[in-house]
């Protein structure tokens, strides 16, 4: 895959992802107590539907690198490994709280009742974030394909999404910010992910490189 095709599916998928959570996001605040089955099963469509780019964003990502300077593959490899295991582990848990609406006879929150599912999106998911925007982080700046601020921008989601990997020590109260399903760790980590997530999109698909980039230009193992 060329750099310039590789460039427009990872900007493309990254956009498309990012407006999706964007919308998702605000769902989970409507309601005070249970939600009803539309709620839940509406806002879980479209993380479902989001997640399905995600796919496409890495492995675009990962052609991308290799496009622009061959050397740093490895890394791209490694971005792709990370981002498409959160997504696994993300869609599970999704499949599980609809389950457990669908199969519900009255009104639950997902987020309280469904034990489990908030540790794959919890802690788990913040886990295989760090790796993902890390190595992310990391190719981007090595390779210049992207502005430098991006990838510092990557290892800054990185470091507060490692934040709240214990946050499975803090009980299962959506109101209390470090809870292993709380708003800080669940929802708030998802709006900022939606928003950067929006931000690479566009940046990608604007053309944007950085500095490394125009200066590794001609140096052995980069195309442009």
């Amino acid at each position: 895959m060329d750099t310039v095709l590789a460039r427009r599916f990872t900007g493309g998928s990254c956009l498309a992802a990012a407006v999706l959570l964007v919308v998702e996001v605000p769902l989970y605040f409507v309601y005070s107590g249970p939600p009803p089955d539309s709620n839940v099963l509406s806002r879980l469509l479209l993380g479902i539907l989001a997640l399905g780019f995600m796919p496409v964003f890495v492995a675009s990502f990962r052609e991308f690198v290799k496009s622009v300077d061959a050397r740093y593959e490895w890394v791209g490899n490694f971005a792709f490994a990370a981002g498409l295991a959160y997504v696994l582990v993300t869609l599970v848990s999704s499949g599980l709280e609809a389950g457990a609406v669908i199969a519900a006879d009255r009104p639950i929150d997902p987020t309280i009742d469904v034990s489990g599912t908030y540790i794959l999106y919890g802690s788990i998911g913040r886990m295989l974030l760090v790796f993902f925007l890390t190595a992310l982080g990391f190719a981007i700046r090595r390779t210049g394909a992207l502005p430098r601020w991006t990838g510092t921008s990557a290892y800054v989601l990185a470091g507060v999404n490692f934040v709240f990997i214990p946050s499975l020590f803090f009980g299962n109260k959506p109101a209390f910010f470090y809870a292993a399903n709380g708003w800080g760790t669940t929802a708030s980590m998802g709006a900022i992910l939606s928003y950067w997530l929006l931000m690479m999109g566009i940046v990608t698909l604007r053309g944007e490189r950085g500095t490394t980039g125009h200066l590794a230009q001609g140096a052995p193992g980069v195309r442009s």
